[in-house]
């Protein structure tokens, strides 16, 4: 048996779903179900998790997915009778993409967003000099976290081993800080713009290919200046 609380928020997050196609964050949460902080949120899914009324999807960002409803609703529903028998009756807020993603703007309403498209990577020009003005791709919301995201047309095969081919489009999370490991765009030198993995050795960093026929390059770190990382690959056949 559910809590008040628990049966609250799983409707909530059902409704969340069908009307935007993604899960609803903590923040929203929080005000429809008008708790002071987001760890009782957190305490919640977690007690539905356990109940498998909820599923986590870790690697993906806002993932929720409602596994089974609470026998009434599933029962009312069936009859014709709907939810709204709950007394419950929270806001849904379709999401504000440009809001939470500056420099995006929204697209369908099926949960995705028109992200900047900048054109294949070249040696000699910084990462602005490669946008093509105007040009957009659409990427599932499911795939972006917060901050803000560009991508990119792959050029040539240096990361093949990564599952990354010639003429792939990349989703970039923009920043200047990644993990050890991590794939990145790269500029070097203030000019060479470079998709590779990310290593740090003492005061060197390494560019590591994904293809045994390219040789890693080792620079001293203020050569190289991490330009985004990579998060999301897309793929037309």
């Amino acid at each position: 048996m559910l809590t008040r609380k628990q049966h609250e928020l799983l409707i909530f997050i059902d409704r969340h779903l069908k009307a935007t196609g993604f899960s609803p964050s903590f923040e929203e949460m929080k005000d429809a179900l008008q708790l002071r902080s987001k760890s009782g949120i957190h305490r919640l899914i977690s007690g539905l998790e356990e109940r498998g009324f909820l599923r986590r999807h870790h690697h993906r960002a806002r993932a929720l997915e409602v596994v089974r409803m609470p026998e009434d609703v599933a029962s009312r529903a069936a009859s014709g009778g709907g939810e709204g028998a709950t007394g419950f009756a929270p806001t849904v807020i379709r999401g504000d993409f440009t809001a939470r993603l500056p420099g995006v703007r929204a697209a369908r309403e099926a949960g995705a967003v028109q992200l900047p498209l900048y054109g294949r990577i070249a040696a000699g020009l910084p990462i602005e000099a490669l946008r093509d003005n105007g040009a957009q791709v659409e990427v599932p919301i499911a795939l972006l976290g917060s901050g803000e995201h560009f991508a990119l047309e792959v050029a040539g095969d240096s990361m093949t081993d990564a599952g990354i081919l010639d003429g792939d489009t990349v989703v970039i999370h923009r920043g200047e800080t990644a993990e050890n490991g991590q794939i990145v765009v790269a500029m070097v030198d203030e000019s060479e713009v470079t998709l590779k993995r990310l290593r740090r050795r003492g005061n060197s960093i390494a560019l590591e290919p994904a293809n045994r026929a390219y040789e890693t390059r080792i620079l001293p770190a203020d050569r190289v200046k991490v330009q985004g990382r990579l998060v999301a690959l897309l793929r037309r056949y």
